[in-house]
């Protein structure tokens, strides 16, 4: 799996990209997998610890408990003011929970809320940017994997 870093080093104008509107607002989509498979859409925040993207939890929230259960997620950024000034980003991968000794450095680290907040580490399976074109007329898509690299498409 494609941690952040390596997926920075891989495509950095993309990773660039995707960081600034992470930044750009606090709160995020995330998706989980339910235990019956069904998708679960929650409010979130995501973060950087030691270079890797990152997801926390309140303690025992069911986000938490899906990615504990099924690491795999995918997070939409906060669409702004719906302009489209800024693309539109998704994020695709596995989540890890992060526990023990480094679970403990991280919280006196970061201070979250509560001590026994969930933290989990993301490995990118896909980033995808939507943006309009400068000139207003299409979309430009970006996409990234690990195994095709960046690809753009244009659709009108």
């Amino acid at each position: 799996m494609t941690g952040w870093r390596e997926f920075t080093e891989q495509a950095p104008e993309l990773a660039e990209a995707a960081r600034a509107r992470l930044e750009s607002a606090r709160h995020h989509v995330l998706a989980t997998l339910r235990a019956d498979g069904s998708p679960r859409v929650s409010g979130s925040e995501v973060g950087w610890y030691r270079d890797e993207l990152v997801l926390g939890s309140m303690p025992g929230a069911r986000k938490a408990r899906d990615l504990q259960r099924d690491g795999r997620f995918a997070i939409h950024t906060n669409p702004g003011d719906g302009t489209m000034t800024e693309p539109d980003v998704k994020i695709s991968g596995l989540a890890t929970e992060v526990t023990g000794d480094d679970q403990a450095a991280w919280v006196a680290e970061a201070g979250p809320p509560q001590s026994d907040a969930h933290l989990f580490r993301c490995a990118i399976t896909e980033v995808v940017t939507t943006a309009v074109a400068d000139d207003q007329t299409h979309l430009v898509i970006t996409s990234w994997t690990p195994d095709r690299g960046v690809r753009v498409f244009e659709r009108a």
